[in-house]
């Protein structure tokens, strides 16, 4: 049996052209989704990064903190307690502990604001043409 290319404006041809296209179609979106997975794991690695440094910036303004409260706070106290009492002597390292910890809280916040989530991602995929989203049929 011999193989021959179908007529031009054939039904076979046509039937052929239609095969070939959704052939294509499916190699395209195939590739698609492949391309947005990767994009999405190259951009959550990069976000990652991100948050496990403001992650340690609070962690390290939590062990600071008692650290610094547990030594220094100590000696501060008996310190200035010699000139203004032990009352007013815990209430001044108390304030300037405080300051320290804001300062270091603020710095982790502003590590935090920097975690950009997906945006490529997100960008591309509402590119996607939307002949792939289910439509209504009762219109």
């Amino acid at each position: 049996m011999t193989h021959t290319t179908p007529e031009p404006g054939s039904a076979e041809h046509e039937r052929s052209s239609l095969g070939a296209l959704f052939n294509d179609l499916t190699q395209n979106v195939s590739l698609l989704v492949r391309q947005e997975i990767e994009l999405a794991k190259t951009e959550l690695k990069e976000s990652a990064g991100t948050a496990g440094k403001g992650a340690g910036m609070y962690a390290g303004a939590g062990v600071a903190g008692h650290f610094v409260l547990l030594f220094l706070s100590v000696a501060a106290f008996f310190g200035i307690s010699a000139w203004i009492g032990y009352g007013l002597s815990a209430l001044v390292v108390a304030v300037l502990w405080a300051i320290i910890a804001l300062v270091m809280a603020s710095v982790a916040k502003k590590k935090m604001k920097e975690i950009k989530g997906l945006p490529n991602t997100a960008a591309t995929v509402k590119k996607i043409p939307s002949a792939f989203t289910p439509k209504d049929d009762a219109s």
